[in-house]
């Protein structure tokens, strides 16, 4: 039986390799390469599959093309897409390092299979008739991935993480109809489309950046950006059974905001399990009170901003 060593440190949260019950080995372990490897491209042909058949069906084929987007959504979507990129990066890496890959090794290949997972979703985008790979999308995923790779071998952690949080926009009767077009029907399929209900976060771990040991570890300071309004990628007009509608009279607002955050993997436990369920967590920002400035030109203050 090999050797262990315990992930579990509770003073050095922030690195990837805290927030799991997975325990790396102390040397290279072939065997759990092979299984590392097999799940990701298990995990890549399942995806395409499911995609294809979810997302693409119905839409025809076509020449691989390209499709600028950079318009689109307020830019939510290539936010979205930073998110996924680095959230997957981190996963992968934990996997290589569950592996026996030393550390740079395990951020390398955890930042290239992230940003291959993703890359999957703009090959198949370019052979859509419907949409078209995205240099943007790319950029973004890229972004995504390189993220989480230049803190993790600079800083040996995550002092800026990016983190997501979703909160259902309500809808007037008279557009229920429009967003379940756009954004699905189900809880689930919103959470991934809904743009308007979505919020990503640049959030930072106060103690590490000001130094000041009075603070608790775990308190972050977070920048958000989200966006309301949309009914359409570009504008707020569209078709319907040969019907044309036009709602410009719905702003499309930008919105910047400010709050504080916690980062669940410095929140100090022996426990193997609840470690590993604050690691799952960390991804989602903690809701707190928010102040916000929109492309209105108001500044708002949100008792709970979730």
């Amino acid at each position: 039986m090999d050797k262990v060593q315990s992930q579990y440190n509770p003073d050095s949260s922030g690195n990837a390799y805290q927030d799991s019950l997975i325990n790396k080995p102390s040397s290279f372990d072939k065997k759990r390469v092979l299984l590392v490897a097999g799940t990701h491209i298990v995990l890549w042909a399942a995806t395409y599959t499911a995609l294809n058949k979810a997302w693409y069906k119905g839409y025809p084929k076509s020449k691989f093309h390209f499709f600028n987007d950079m318009n689109e959504w307020n830019g939510m979507d290539k936010a979205g897409h930073v998110w996924t990129a680095y959230q997957l990066s981190k996963a992968s890496a934990q996997c290589w390092a569950f592996a026996g890959m030393n550390k740079k090794k395990s951020v390398i290949y955890g930042s290239v299979s992230g940003l291959a997972f993703q890359s999957i979703i703009e090959i198949q985008d370019g052979f859509s008739s419907q949409w078209g790979f995205s240099w943007g999308d790319m950029t973004a995923n890229t972004l995504g991935a390189v993220a989480f790779a230049v803190q993790e071998l600079t800083w040996k952690q995550q002092n800026i993480q990016i983190k997501f949080s979703y909160y259902p926009s309500r809808y007037p009767d008279d557009l229920v109809e429009r967003r379940n077009q756009l954004f699905g029907k189900g809880f689930a399929e919103r959470i991934l489309k809904d743009y308007n209900s979505q919020t990503y976060w640049l959030s930072i771990n106060l103690k590490t950046v000001t130094g000041w040991s009075a603070l608790p570890g775990w308190l972050n300071i977070a920048a958000g950006y989200s966006s309301k309004g949309m009914l359409g990628a570009v504008n707020n007009r569209w078709t319907t059974d040969g019907i044309n509608y036009d709602r410009t009279d719905i702003k499309r607002i930008k919105i910047w905001l400010l709050s504080f955050d916690a980062d669940l993997t410095k929140i100090k436990t022996k426990s193997g399990l609840l470690k590993t369920v604050l690691g799952l967590f960390n991804s989602i920002k903690v809701p707190f009170p928010a102040l916000e400035y929109n492309s209105n030109g108001k500044l708002n203050i949100h008792a709970m901003h979730f």
